[in-house]
C-alpha cells in the first residue's frame, strides 16, 4: 500500500512547519516526524483509524492537535487534507468532492 496526497496536501503542510518552525526548529522537526508516523501507520492499517462524519478515515495526531483525512483504495490510501482539529469541518472536504 502507497500513500497518494491531493496536490494541496503539501501546501497544507508546508504552512503547518513554517508556523512551527517560527516557533522552534525543533517543533518543527517533531511535527514533520507525527505526520510521518500516522502516516506509516495509516499505510500499514488503513483500516485503524475511524471514519469523520464527512465518511472519510480520520488519522488524529498524538501530540499536536492535528489530524489528516483519508479513504482507501485498492492499492493505496488518498490523503485529502492536513488540518487543524479546530479548524471548520468543511475545511478542504471540496477536494475529496471534485476528486482531484
Amino acid at each position: 500500500m502507497e500513500p497518494r496526497f491531493h496536490k494541496l496536501v503539501q501546501a497544507d503542510l508546508n504552512k503547518i512547519l513554517k508556523d512551527y518552525s517560527q516557533i522552534s526548529p525543533q517543533l518543527e522537526d517533531d511535527f514533520y516526524d507525527e505526520f510521518m508516523s500516522e502516516l506509516e501507520t495509516a499505510i500499514a492499517n488503513p483500516q485503524s483509524n475511524h471514519f469523520d462524519a464527512c465518511g472519510l478515515r480520520r488519522a488524529n495526531f498524538n501530540r499536536f492537535p492535528f489530524h489528516f483525512l483519508y479513504d482507501v483504495r485498492a492499492d493505496s490510501i488518498r490523503i485529502w487534507v492536513l488540518r487543524h482539529h479546530k479548524r471548520r469541518d468543511s475545511l478542504g472536504l471540496m477536494r475529496f468532492k471534485r476528486q482531484d
